[in-house]
Protein backbone atom coordinates (compact mmCIF):
# COMPACT_ATOMS: atom_id res chain seq x y z
CA UNK A 1 0.00 0.00 0.00
CA UNK A 2 2.59 2.64 0.84
CA UNK A 3 4.40 1.38 -2.45
CA UNK A 4 1.03 2.30 -4.43
CA UNK A 5 0.62 5.38 -2.23
CA UNK A 6 4.57 6.52 -3.56
CA UNK A 7 3.88 5.87 -7.17
CA UNK A 8 0.47 7.83 -7.32
CA UNK A 9 2.37 11.23 -5.62
CA UNK A 10 4.04 11.90 -8.63
CA UNK A 11 1.74 10.97 -10.95
CA UNK A 12 -0.53 13.52 -8.78
CA UNK A 13 1.90 16.41 -9.22
CA UNK A 14 2.38 15.21 -12.87
CA UNK A 15 -1.03 15.85 -13.59
CA UNK A 16 -1.16 19.03 -11.34
CA UNK A 17 1.66 20.37 -13.74
CA UNK A 18 -0.03 19.50 -17.15
CA UNK A 19 -3.55 20.96 -16.00
CA UNK A 20 -1.05 24.57 -15.06
CA UNK A 21 0.67 24.33 -18.34
CA UNK A 22 -2.72 23.90 -20.28
CA UNK A 23 -4.83 26.76 -18.31
CA UNK A 24 -1.35 28.95 -19.38
CA UNK A 25 -1.33 28.32 -22.76
CA UNK A 26 -5.33 29.18 -22.79
CA UNK A 27 -4.49 32.26 -20.63
CA UNK A 28 -2.04 33.30 -23.56
CA UNK A 29 -2.19 37.26 -24.10
CA UNK A 30 -3.00 38.73 -27.10
CA UNK A 31 0.14 40.90 -28.43
CA UNK A 32 0.08 44.05 -28.18
CA UNK A 33 -2.55 45.92 -29.68
CA UNK A 34 -2.20 49.37 -31.79
CA UNK A 35 -5.15 51.86 -31.13
CA UNK A 36 -6.65 54.84 -33.05
CA UNK A 37 -9.27 57.19 -31.94
CA UNK A 38 -11.22 60.21 -33.45
CA UNK A 39 -14.08 61.99 -32.03
CA UNK A 40 -15.66 65.15 -31.70
CA UNK A 41 -14.86 67.61 -29.39
CA UNK A 42 -17.63 68.08 -26.61
CA UNK A 43 -17.82 64.71 -24.54
CA UNK A 44 -21.37 65.51 -23.45
CA UNK A 45 -22.96 62.92 -26.60
CA UNK A 46 -21.56 59.83 -24.22
CA UNK A 47 -22.23 60.86 -21.01
CA UNK A 48 -22.88 58.00 -18.02
CA UNK A 49 -26.21 57.06 -18.38
CA UNK A 50 -27.08 57.83 -22.25
CA UNK A 51 -28.94 54.98 -23.75
CA UNK A 52 -27.51 53.46 -26.80
CA UNK A 53 -28.61 50.62 -29.83
CA UNK A 54 -26.26 48.27 -31.70
CA UNK A 55 -26.95 48.66 -35.49
CA UNK A 56 -25.31 46.02 -37.67
CA UNK A 57 -25.09 47.66 -40.77
CA UNK A 58 -21.68 48.29 -42.44
CA UNK A 59 -19.13 51.48 -41.31
CA UNK A 60 -19.56 53.69 -44.30
CA UNK A 61 -15.91 53.99 -45.06
CA UNK A 62 -14.41 51.41 -42.67
CA UNK A 63 -17.38 48.91 -44.34
CA UNK A 64 -14.52 47.70 -46.99
CA UNK A 65 -11.91 46.87 -44.80
CA UNK A 66 -13.99 45.46 -41.71
CA UNK A 67 -16.11 43.07 -44.05
CA UNK A 68 -17.82 41.19 -42.00
CA UNK A 69 -20.83 43.00 -40.87
CA UNK A 70 -23.44 40.57 -40.83
CA UNK A 71 -24.53 38.46 -37.66
CA UNK A 72 -22.68 35.27 -36.82
CA UNK A 73 -21.01 33.92 -33.80
CA UNK A 74 -17.85 35.76 -34.26
CA UNK A 75 -19.58 38.74 -34.41
CA UNK A 76 -21.58 38.34 -31.57
CA UNK A 77 -18.22 37.70 -29.29
CA UNK A 78 -17.32 40.87 -30.53
CA UNK A 79 -20.48 43.07 -29.79
CA UNK A 80 -20.92 41.21 -26.77
CA UNK A 81 -17.15 42.33 -25.63
CA UNK A 82 -18.01 46.07 -27.32
CA UNK A 83 -21.03 46.31 -25.40
CA UNK A 84 -19.42 45.06 -21.91
CA UNK A 85 -16.76 48.23 -22.54
CA UNK A 86 -19.54 50.75 -23.48
CA UNK A 87 -21.68 49.99 -20.27
CA UNK A 88 -18.34 50.12 -18.00
CA UNK A 89 -18.35 53.76 -19.47
CA UNK A 90 -21.37 54.06 -17.97
CA UNK A 91 -23.21 53.96 -21.17
CA UNK A 92 -27.05 52.20 -20.88
CA UNK A 93 -28.78 49.54 -23.55
CA UNK A 94 -31.59 50.27 -24.30
CA UNK A 95 -34.58 47.89 -25.04
CA UNK A 96 -34.46 46.26 -28.47
CA UNK A 97 -37.02 47.95 -30.81
CA UNK A 98 -36.77 51.18 -28.95
CA UNK A 99 -35.13 54.34 -29.95
CA UNK A 100 -31.93 56.03 -28.07
CA UNK A 101 -29.55 59.09 -28.76
CA UNK A 102 -26.40 56.67 -29.86
CA UNK A 103 -26.66 54.40 -32.71
CA UNK A 104 -23.30 51.94 -31.99
CA UNK A 105 -22.12 50.25 -35.36
CA UNK A 106 -19.69 47.50 -34.70
CA UNK A 107 -17.29 45.55 -37.25
CA UNK A 108 -14.68 43.20 -37.05
CA UNK A 109 -11.93 42.13 -39.77
CA UNK A 110 -9.43 38.93 -39.53
CA UNK A 111 -6.72 38.85 -42.54
CA UNK A 112 -4.45 36.26 -42.84
CA UNK A 113 -0.79 36.59 -44.03
CA UNK A 114 2.81 35.46 -44.01
CA UNK A 115 5.41 37.29 -42.44
CA UNK A 116 5.60 41.06 -42.40
CA UNK A 117 3.00 42.76 -44.33
CA UNK A 118 0.77 46.46 -43.78
CA UNK A 119 -2.70 47.00 -43.45
CA UNK A 120 -4.37 49.85 -46.45
CA UNK A 121 -4.93 52.56 -44.62
CA UNK A 122 -8.59 53.35 -43.99
CA UNK A 123 -9.84 57.17 -44.09
CA UNK A 124 -12.58 58.07 -41.69
CA UNK A 125 -14.57 61.55 -40.22
CA UNK A 126 -15.76 62.33 -36.99
CA UNK A 127 -17.32 65.59 -36.22
CA UNK A 128 -16.31 67.53 -39.43
CA UNK A 129 -12.99 66.50 -39.46
CA UNK A 130 -10.44 63.77 -41.88
CA UNK A 131 -8.41 61.53 -39.94
CA UNK A 132 -6.27 58.54 -41.94
CA UNK A 133 -5.73 55.04 -39.79
CA UNK A 134 -2.92 53.39 -40.79
CA UNK A 135 -1.12 56.40 -42.71
CA UNK A 136 2.44 55.25 -42.39
CA UNK A 137 2.59 53.14 -39.73
CA UNK A 138 0.65 49.87 -40.09
CA UNK A 139 1.49 46.44 -38.67
CA UNK A 140 4.80 44.83 -39.71
CA UNK A 141 5.30 41.77 -37.47
CA UNK A 142 7.33 38.71 -38.44
CA UNK A 143 7.08 35.91 -36.48
CA UNK A 144 10.02 33.54 -37.09
CA UNK A 145 9.67 29.83 -36.98
CA UNK A 146 12.45 27.30 -38.38
CA UNK A 147 13.74 29.81 -41.05
CA UNK A 148 10.89 30.57 -42.47
CA UNK A 149 7.76 33.46 -41.97
CA UNK A 150 5.03 31.66 -39.41
CA UNK A 151 1.49 32.56 -40.71
CA UNK A 152 -0.13 35.21 -38.59
CA UNK A 153 -3.70 36.93 -38.64
CA UNK A 154 -4.27 40.57 -38.59
CA UNK A 155 -7.36 40.86 -36.43
CA UNK A 156 -9.36 44.27 -36.39
CA UNK A 157 -11.85 45.60 -34.35
CA UNK A 158 -13.92 49.29 -35.47
CA UNK A 159 -16.40 50.66 -33.38
CA UNK A 160 -18.35 53.98 -34.33
CA UNK A 161 -20.53 55.98 -32.62
CA UNK A 162 -23.36 58.09 -33.85
CA UNK A 163 -26.14 60.97 -32.91
CA UNK A 164 -28.95 59.05 -33.91
CA UNK A 165 -31.18 62.37 -34.45
CA UNK A 166 -28.51 64.09 -36.67
CA UNK A 167 -26.17 61.12 -37.69
CA UNK A 168 -23.40 62.45 -37.34
CA UNK A 169 -20.39 60.62 -35.47
CA UNK A 170 -19.17 61.45 -31.92
CA UNK A 171 -16.48 58.79 -32.16
CA UNK A 172 -14.38 56.43 -34.18
CA UNK A 173 -11.72 53.77 -32.75
CA UNK A 174 -9.97 50.99 -34.59
CA UNK A 175 -7.94 48.35 -32.37
CA UNK A 176 -5.66 45.65 -34.66
CA UNK A 177 -3.24 43.18 -33.55
CA UNK A 178 -1.04 40.47 -35.49
CA UNK A 179 -1.37 36.69 -33.79
CA UNK A 180 -0.42 33.95 -35.35
CA UNK A 181 -2.50 31.66 -36.54
CA UNK A 182 -2.61 28.73 -34.00
CA UNK A 183 -2.03 30.89 -30.82
CA UNK A 184 -4.95 30.55 -28.10
CA UNK A 185 -5.61 34.57 -28.19
CA UNK A 186 -6.14 34.43 -32.06
CA UNK A 187 -9.86 32.57 -30.62
CA UNK A 188 -12.78 35.22 -31.66
CA UNK A 189 -13.88 35.13 -27.44
CA UNK A 190 -10.09 36.18 -26.68
CA UNK A 191 -9.51 38.49 -29.30
CA UNK A 192 -12.56 40.21 -29.44
CA UNK A 193 -12.27 41.09 -25.65
CA UNK A 194 -8.26 42.29 -25.66
CA UNK A 195 -9.70 44.37 -29.06
CA UNK A 196 -12.09 45.83 -27.11
CA UNK A 197 -10.78 46.56 -23.85
CA UNK A 198 -7.50 48.09 -25.70
CA UNK A 199 -10.13 50.25 -27.75
CA UNK A 200 -12.06 51.78 -24.82
CA UNK A 201 -8.62 52.12 -22.81
CA UNK A 202 -8.62 55.66 -21.29
CA UNK A 203 -12.06 56.49 -23.22
CA UNK A 204 -12.34 58.22 -25.43
CA UNK A 205 -8.71 58.56 -25.51
CA UNK A 206 -6.37 61.13 -27.36
CA UNK A 207 -8.16 62.20 -30.60
CA UNK A 208 -6.10 61.21 -33.95
CA UNK A 209 -3.46 59.71 -31.67
CA UNK A 210 -1.93 55.96 -32.96
CA UNK A 211 -1.51 54.31 -29.06
CA UNK A 212 0.38 50.86 -28.55
CA UNK A 213 -2.03 49.01 -25.53
CA UNK A 214 0.21 45.70 -23.44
Amino acid sequence: MAHDAGMKRPLSVALLCAGALALGGCATAVPPVEVTRFHAASPAGWAPGTRYTVDTAPLGDAAAMVGASQPSLEWDSYRSAVERQLQLQGLVAAPDGTRAPLKVRIGFDRMDRTGVGRRSPVSVGVGGSTGSYGSGVGLGVGFNLGGGPRKVQDLQLVVRIDDSASGQALWEGRALAAVPVKAPAAQPGLASAKLAEALFRDFPGESGRTINVP
